[in-house]
């Protein structure tokens, strides 16, 4: 009896090890977000959520060599790239966010206007200073010092790159020709920095610079950012309403992976994305517990539900409840030797 109680009891250790902790690696674009969720999360749980900050194309790598629970992306896996995995990959979102451009200009106090074109020649090389006449033309009134303008990019596989991308890519042709998407570029002009902090330090730090990141880093950083025109010829400063409208009219497809930049949407913000949760489908690999296995399914249903709740205060927009209800959808398809989990 006393041999039974012993194997009872290392058994229940084993299986509350395997649900204290989990892993994730990739965007940095939802990083302030998660940071909050998965500290809410442990006090809630106990489970402890350890979440590193690499860059998608970083965490699309790590998942696919099944060197961790799930990785952050803020754009889809290709199919190419899901082909490449040893199984079946799952996408959900789980907050939208903007990217924004920020700058720095001493003396410059009213935002400034961006259009695509403008976006695009500044990162094409093609606009050199910050007085150039296309500057100007869209922001009368405001006096806009001589600098030359430093461009500030990602040097690392980002996300964040390829949403900024492949909004360019939808409003120059010259831009989808000569660069392109993806999460790493070949870049015309630009100093590199990883991550979106690092992208906010470098604009922070160099009067003259411009620079792409994510809301919540402009925020964070006090960097005033652009408001940047849309498809309907509105000039819109990115918050949480003008992102969730980039989702509205959308067909979001079954599996959840698309494009939300330039809307249709007359007062949507323009350079906005779901950001992405991956996982394997089928479970048991490597070693995984069927107890890991449904702590890692009870964490992504709680961020889609009852997580949503911290994306608002962090600068995010909430999923809309068509896509929440699709996440739950995916979240159900997670099996563990077959069986559902």
């Amino acid at each position: 009896m006393k041999k039974i109680f012993v194997l009872a009891a290392a058994l229940a250790v084993t299986t509350a090890s395997a649900q204290s902790s989990l892993t994730g690696a990739g965007a940095s674009f939802p990083f302030p977000l998660y940071s909050k969720m998965f500290a809410e999360y442990k006090g809630d749980t106990g489970v402890s959520v350890n979440y590193q900050s690499v860059g998608s194309g970083a965490g699309q790598k790590q998942i696919t060599e099944r060197t961790v629970d799930f990785a952050g992306s803020d754009n889809p896996m290709s199919d190419e790239a899901m082909k490449a995995a040893p199984a079946d990959l799952l996408h959900i979102p789980t907050a939208i966010g903007a990217v924004v451009p920020a700058y720095n200009l001493p003396g410059v106090t009213t935002p400034l206007k961006f259009t695509g074109k403008v976006l695009a020649d500044i990162y094409l090389g093609k606009i050199k200073t910050w007085n150039d006449k296309a500057i100007a033309a869209i922001n009368p009134g405001v006096t806009i010092p001589p600098l030359p303008i430093t461009v500030a990019r990602r040097s690392d596989g980002s996300g964040t790159t390829y949403v900024f991308a492949d909004y360019l890519s939808k409003v120059s042709s010259e831009w989808k020709s000569k660069v392109g998407v993806g999460n790493s570029l070949q870049w015309p002009v630009g100093t590199g920095a990883k991550g979106n902090d690092g992208v906010a330090g470098v604009v922070k730090s160099t009067p003259g610079a411009i620079g792409y990141v994510e809301l919540v880093y402009a925020k964070q950083n006090k960097l005033p950012f652009g408001l940047v025109q849309n498809r309907a010829g509105k000039f819109v400063l990115a918050d949480n309403g003008p992102a969730a409208l980039a989702a509205k009219g959308v067909v979001i497809p079954a599996d959840t992976r698309v494009s939300l930049t330039n809307s249709a949407n007359a007062d949507a913000y323009p350079i906005a994305s779901f950001t992405y949760l991956i996982f394997y489908k089928e479970q048991n690999y490597s070693g995984r517990s069927q107890a890991q296995a449904a702590a890692l399914k009870k964490l992504l249903t709680w961020m889609v539900t009852s997580g949503q709740q911290y994306n608002e205060p962090l600068d995010y927009a909430k999923l809309p409840d068509t896509v929440v209800n699709k996440a739950k959808s995916i979240i159900g398809k997670m099996t563990y030797g077959g069986k559902k989990i």
